[in-house]
């Protein structure tokens, strides 16, 4: 608190005998009472951390003056402090190793490192390794043993960074899925800091659906692992002051909708509206009537409609919630008192006062319909009633995110096969993989008790599931097992196929396991869009499974119901799910429950207790955690045989001094792409291809295919991961005749894959530019989506347009960002990515400036160059954030 201007606004609170002090921030002026919520959480960040050097009296004015300074062109830049850090494992796993790089290079060049740490909380939560290789009635404890023995190294370098790291939380495998754990346990809603001064929770992740915290209140966005590092490192997050759209939710849900229908509703809606770099901030008496759950769920896909955050205010609900997690009495009662002294405390059904929003819109809660969407993205929604001819039309419709193309003479190809003795067939439209899975649904007991409540009817009705359709459960916490087994719906889930296969994102993140080889073989010889049924929160194309091209995001409820259908391709409303004993037909109606009957089983059975018991072991983990033998000291013994985790070059050759940055001269195109290539694309993620660059190297360190583990789980060596950077087999590259992880070594016209071409260039040192259309880098944050192109000899992307964390990330790796300009692009001027390019920066670099590239076939034009922000420069002239944090703590 120390040289803070604004300390005159520091107030005291007493509360059960204890002082506590905090920032008020309500004192600020009249314009405080008209600032959105999330955007007063923004000021308190501000005003608290000022210190006139990296926080600037400005920036507080520019925040305040919000209703004025949201719409400048260009936009205000303000920095943001955010409270804590989360992180899941995958994307934990490099920034550990980063983390312990940077020591080494710290130590190197002079310093000490144990200075290295986190200066703010790290939470990381391990649940992304999990596969589901044993499923039905294979007890899930199998699935936990393989991830063990597949990540062992993993595993024990995470705990080796638990002890020699101060500030830094390590949930075990086996606790649940990172957001869920985050919203039932981790969240603080009001931290207690330095001096006992009171101050929001607010979190950065290396995870997209972190947004899924600002279900509770709590001002939460994903952000890239190289910008998470400089936040845990203490730095702030330089953004863009965001314009905040309002959304309005009123009227009611009813009876036979879900809060899946409701986001998805909501995610086409915001996503036709254009959100994107906005926040969106709920209100309306409809919020009043949703659950944190539901709040939760809707926030969650944040990501999918494209706004940095989707915002529910905290209100008397979330300190219910709150006590039902079990959080303490004082601690929920601090948090009321600190939230009504600053006028943070939401009542949403008051009508007066509303917050000034940038534009408002609005639902009608009545209007939504049972929904799924897909078949390859997440904002396509389609009304369950009108599946089946939505379907049939993305069979004929071309090639597209709502097309296959299939001809006329291949619709009703029928493929027939055995599975355990007995012949089945396949069509178009078939269910082979149905998941309850990822955070999206597992958080929220309406939905999962609403599944088995359905289960539970079906059985009793006599209805089954074909045994050939890959079927699992995969809760997000501890808790959800404790209240599905407390209202007596598992044995009938179980009898579905739907038994627990553990405790992760598993099927959302790509972790779906194999499937049976004949029916891979019927699939790919007979060309057949076969189906996957998901509760998550991505379906692009080729994450859930090669086999799978079509993909579908559904509540928990339509999983099952689809997966007794086993199709997609299924009217619900005239086609019977199956017969009774007696002969009578049973529809999906009949065994519907309605919103009434599940809050009646989730106020009977989601307890405090439930929370308590669960959560006060979570650190201990499971005895094979327990037994790691992790190394200790400061300095990792990185081990030259490991493939797992590995030392990555980033810091070789680093000096005190700045790097000369050279003009890019004489580039060639690696990749020339359209719109919308996403993270999934370009970063490794899902099983390793056998033929595959990575595969090469894995099998040349002496492994074999059964060894190969996933990408995932291979983050931590770069070696793997730069052979598996663009290896996505779904990836469209406008210099091949079809879809693949294949490109042209333009000098000589080979075509071969994407790593061995960048090899051939790097031996020539040629540098590489990649062109791309609109959204490029859309979808989740992952850091080895800039790592990878970086270490290909990728310095810079021409892109129509960038996803937002996407752009930072590029930005953090050094690579440079670069835009068409307006209603510019390849085909406009005439490029065919065979030329040859040369950009030349200027010698004084200014953010959104333009300048000139220049082709060997004598066309010029003009690109906007995409550091938004002084920091991103700054970022740059170091080779990179993390280049920029080592010179800093040196001095």
């Amino acid at each position: 608190m120390a040289g803070n201007p604004y300390n005159r606004y520091v107030k005291t609170l007493n509360l059960d005998g204890k002082e506590y002090k905090y920032y008020d921030i309500s004192s600020l002026g009249t314009k405080y009472d008209r600032l959105p919520y999330s955007i007063r959480i923004l000021l308190e960040s501000a005003v608290r951390n000022c210190d006139n050097f990296h926080i600037k009296e400005q920036d507080i004015q520019n925040i305040i003056n919000w209703e004025n300074n949201q719409n400048v062109d260009g936009g205000i830049e303000i920095p943001f402090k955010p409270s804590r850090v989360i992180l899941q494992d995958l994307t934990g796993v490099p920034a550990v190793v980063d983390f312990a790089t940077m020591r080494d290079a710290y130590t190197e060049l002079g310093g000490d490192p144990e200075k290295i740490n986190p200066i703010c909380p790290v939470d990381l939560v391990i649940d992304h390794s999990i596969q589901v290789d044993f499923v039905r009635s294979m007890l899930y404890k199998k699935n936990q043993e393989l991830e063990f023995e597949r990540n062992k190294e993993r595993f024990t370098f995470l705990k080796w960074g638990a002890k020699a790291f101060n500030n830094m939380l390590i949930v075990p495998p086996g606790s649940g899925i990172v957001h869920q754990v985050n919203l039932e346990y981790l969240a603080r809603v009001v931290f207690v800091g330095k001096d006992s001064v009171l101050y929001p929770d607010t979190v950065v992740g290396t995870d997209s659906h972190t947004t899924m915290i600002n279900g509770l209140g709590v001002l939460g966005w994903g952000v890239g692992g190289i910008e998470a590092e400089a936040v845990m490192l203490g730095q702030s997050v330089s953004m863009l002051l965001p314009q905040v759209v309002g959304y309005k939710l009123y009227g009611e849900l009813n009876q036979y909708v879900t809060s899946t229908d409701l986001v998805l509703t909501i995610t086409k809606h915001l996503r036709q509206l254009g959100v994107v770099g906005k926040f969106v901030e709920f209100y309306g008496p409809g919020v009043a009537a949703l659950s944190i759950a539901d709040r939760a769920t809707i926030a969650n896909m944040c990501p999918e409609y494209g706004a940095t955050v989707g915002f529910f205010p905290v209100d008397e609900n979330s300190l219910k919630y709150l006590r039902q997690t079990n959080r303490s009495e004082e601690q929920v009662r601090l948090i009321e008192a600190y939230l009504k002294a600053t006028k943070q405390l939401r009542d949403y059904s008051l009508a007066d006062n509303e917050p000034i929003f940038t534009q408002s819109v609005g639902l009608d809660l009545s209007t939504v319909v049972s929904s799924v969407s897909g078949p390859k993205r997440p904002n396509d929604r389609v009304s369950v009633s009108d599946m089946k001819q939505d379907f049939f039309n993305c069979l004929t419709n071309k090639i597209s995110f709502k097309g296959f193309g299939i001809p006329q003479e291949k619709l009703s190809t029928r493929a027939k096969f055995m599975f355990d003795g007995t012949q089945y067939e396949l069509t178009h439209g078939s269910v082979i993989i149905a998941a309850i899975t990822s955070c999206t649904n597992t958080s929220n007991p309406s939905v999962m008790l609403g599944a088995g409540l359905l289960a539970k009817n079906a059985v009793e009705a006599g209805l089954s599931v074909l045994p050939y359709i890959k079927t699992s459960l995969s809760p997000g916490s501890g808790v959800v097992t404790y209240y599905l087994r407390e209202s007596g719906v598992i044995p009938a889930l179980e009898q579905l196929g739907f038994n627990i296969v553990g405790y992760g994102c598993m099927t959302c993140i790509g972790n779906s396991g194999g499937i049976d080889e004949n029916i891979a073989n019927a699939i790919e010889e007979n060309e057949l869009v076969c189906c996957g049924v998901l509760s998550g929160n991505r379906n692009f194309e080729g994450r859930i499974h090669p086999n799978t091209r079509a993909n579908y995001l559904a509540s928990p409820l339509l999983v099952i119901a689809y997966a007794i259908a086993g199709r997609v391709d299924f009217d619900f409303e005239t086609e019977p799910l199956g017969k009774r004993a007696d002969g009578s037909a049973v529809y999906l109606r009949d065994i519907w429950p309605t919103r009434k009957q599940i809050h009646a089983v989730e106020q009977q059975h989601v307890i405090p207790a439930m929370f308590q018991g669960v959560y006060s072991k979570i650190e201990t983990g499971s005895p094979n955690w327990q037994s790691l033998e992790a190394p200790s000291g400061k300095l990792y013994p990185w081990s030259s045989t490991s493939t797992y985790i590995k030392k990555p070059p980033f810091f070789d050759g680093m000096t005190r001094n700045l790097p000369q940055h050279k003009p890019i001269e004489n580039a060639r195109v690696l990749l020339f792409l359209g719109d919308s290539v996403t993270t999934d694309h370009i970063s490794p993620a899902g099983s390793i291809g056998r033929t595959s660059p990575a595969a090469r190297y894995l099998a040349q360190n002496g492994l074999t295919p059964r060894e190969f583990n996933s990408y995932g789980s291979r983050r931590g060596n770069d070696a793997v991961m730069v052979r598996g950077t663009f290896a996505n087999i779904r990836l469209v590259n406008k210099f091949m005749s079809k879809a693949g992880p294949r490109t042209v070594y333009l000098p000589t016209n080979e075509e071969m894959d994407i790593f061995d071409c960048a090899q051939r260039y790097a031996k020539s040192q040629t540098p590489l530019i990649i062109i791309a259309g609109n959204d490029y880098g859309s979808g989740s944050s992952r850091d080895w989506a800039a790592k990878g192109p970086y270490l290909l000899g990728v310095r810079a992307v021409i892109a129509e347009s960038f996803e937002r964390i996407h752009r930072s990330n590029l930005v953090g790796m050094g690579i440079i960002p670069l835009q068409f300009r307006p209603n510019e692009n390849p085909d406009s001027l005439g490029l065919t990515g065979k030329e040859v390019y040369t950009i030349q920066l200027p010698e004084t670099v200014k953010p959104g400036q333009e300048i000139t590239v220049n082709t060997d076939s004598g066309k010029s034009f003009q690109v906007i160059l995409r550091f938004d922000t002084e920091v991103d420069i700054l970022f740059f002239r170091h080779g990179g954030i993390l280049n920029y944090m080592v010179r800093k703590m040196l001095g």
